[in-house]
């Protein structure tokens, strides 16, 4: 059962020059729900996650997280976001522990609850018997499960995963997919990211992102019919008319 918004993106636009990045961009993620951005390679999903994240300002547009306006009041409304980029951020020469600690030290967590929920944490993901291992050593499949568990330290009401599973292989992908949703029937709201259509395929609602622009947004099912398709895949298809290339 979703709840309401945590998450309400309204008119954002983003620019590189003469390159519209993102083109008046708008998408909502309830508590509990988990919608997937549906994208091929190029069509601005990292952008927007940036923008999302605070790493890079809109030109135009409001964010709004878990009520908090990003631009006006952004520590309270960053404080309710977890995030995993397309591109490690994990420091490879700390153990999981540590790289869990601080970023729980980096929210202000105290020291006792950072340890408490560390271990929470790797436990939930699988990944306990690593703890003292450092993180170069780990596989691909575990560094992604650690950077899910460092997401979660500070209990996040929204959760973005940008391209999570590039690289992983489809066992491991599969089983990443399934514990996102997973927190998602606990109550946090997810925007999953992505190029690959089956992973979309589960989700409550799917936002076709093409071009900096939000093409289509509904249900799979929805998707499927308005495209008079049989499948998702072949509805994505039609509806980008399989346009290659597009915006940063």
């Amino acid at each position: 059962m979703t709840g309401g918004p945590v998450l309400v993106v309204d008119g954002v636009v983003k620019r590189f020059g003469e390159v519209v990045a993102l083109d008046h961009v708008s998408l909502h993620v309830a508590s509990g729900e988990f919608v997937a951005l549906l994208g091929l390679n190029g069509a601005g999903k990292t952008t927007l996650f940036q923008v999302l994240s605070g790493l890079y300002v809109p030109g135009g547009g409001t964010i709004r997280i878990y009520g908090h306006d990003m631009a006006r009041n952004p520590v309270p409304a960053l404080a309710g976001l977890g995030i995993v980029f397309q591109q490690p951020t994990l420091d490879l020469d700390l153990t999981v522990r540590a790289n869990l600690n601080f970023h729980g030290g980096l929210h202000g967590i105290p020291h006792a609850l950072r340890e408490a929920r560390a271990a929470q944490c790797m436990v939930r993901l699988g990944i306990a018997d690593l703890a003292a291992r450092k993180v170069r050593e780990l596989s691909g499949g575990n560094k992604r499960r650690v950077e899910l568990a460092r997401a979660l330290m500070h209990e996040p009401r929204i959760l973005l995963m940008d391209e999570p599973t590039v690289g992983l292989d489809p066992a491991t992908r599969r089983d990443l997919l399934s514990h996102v949703m997973e927190l998602g029937r606990e109550g946090v709201g997810v925007l999953w990211a992505t190029h690959l259509v089956e992973e979309a395929e589960g989700a409550g609602r799917v936002v076709i992102l093409h071009r900096g622009k939000v093409l289509r947004e509904g249900t799979p099912r929805a998707l499927i019919g308005e495209a008079r398709a049989d499948t998702l895949a072949s509805a994505f298809m039609a509806l980008t008319e399989a346009k290659l290339g597009g915006t940063v």
